[in-house]
């Protein structure tokens, strides 16, 4: 799906993934779930693009939902992959996490897993080699990622801001549909690990004035960073959290 110029989504709101179309190459922010491979190709293909021209990945955090088909990327077509180092380890499988998963609802649970289920999520490849990365770095690929450190989901979450396409890619940071309750709208994102830093960590991003805010999970939100933020705060302060 095409957002707008050199920007696109595969996937859905339930996991989504994300392509910067440049005219050095095309760059992949996260790697979603495994099934999610042949969206990529046909992606590709109507931008005119192969498989050769994706020049790396990058996640904005090692979980198995984030990471599908990056090994197959790496192992078959030599891209590189790229991850914050304190999630490097998670990426490669070596980390064990046990999330709480906190308030559920049936409907919107069944959905998230059914996906994950069809989407082959349950068979993972774990990362064989990535390139670590920390805050601040600009990453030399297509598009020109900048790296900014949004600890909270996991210690390495980050965003991932892309200038030339006005966009903020977010991974769990926040979510703008909550995979097991479907409410919709900017909202802390579930299976966190510290709830109170990850909100405390989107100050990072408020300033940066993008238009997109492009989460792993829901909807594509144009309606600008700082208002992003402040939905989420406004959630998390109804919630309790």
């Amino acid at each position: 799906m095409r957002l707008a110029p050199s920007l696109h989504r595969i996937g859905n709101d339930i996991v989504a993934v994300y392509l910067v179309d440049a005219p050095d190459g095309v760059t992949i922010i996260d790697a979603g779930l495994a099934g999610q491979y042949t969206e990529l190709l046909a992606e590709l293909d109507a931008m005119g693009r192969t498989i050769d021209d994706v020049r790396g990945v990058v996640l904005t955090h090692g979980d198995s939902d984030h990471i599908g088909f990056a090994e197959r990327l790496r192992r078959d077509h030599g891209v590189p992959v790229f991850v914050h180092e304190a999630d490097a380890a998670r990426a490669r499988g070596e980390v064990s996490t046990k999330p709480e998963w906190g308030h559920m609802k049936l409907g919107a649970t069944a959905k998230f897993l059914w996906y994950a289920l069809r989407k082959n999520g349950l068979r993972t490849t774990p990362l064989t080699e990535v390139v670590a990365v920390h805050d601040g770095d600009v990453l030399d690929l297509p598009g020109a990622p900048v790296i900014i450190g949004l600890p909270g989901h996991s210690p390495g979450s980050v965003a991932i801001h892309v200038p030339s396409v006005d966009a903020v890619f977010v991974g769990d940071g926040l979510t703008t549909r909550h995979v097991l309750t479907g409410t919709t709208g900017p909202q802390p994102a579930p299976f966190t690990d510290d709830p109170a830093e990850a909100l405390a960590s989107l100050h990072r991003i408020a300033g940066l004035g993008a238009t997109w805010v492009l989460p792993g999970h829901g909807s594509p939100w144009r309606g600008g960073v700082e208002q992003a933020v402040g939905e989420v705060e406004r959630a998390a302060a109804a919630s309790g959290a």
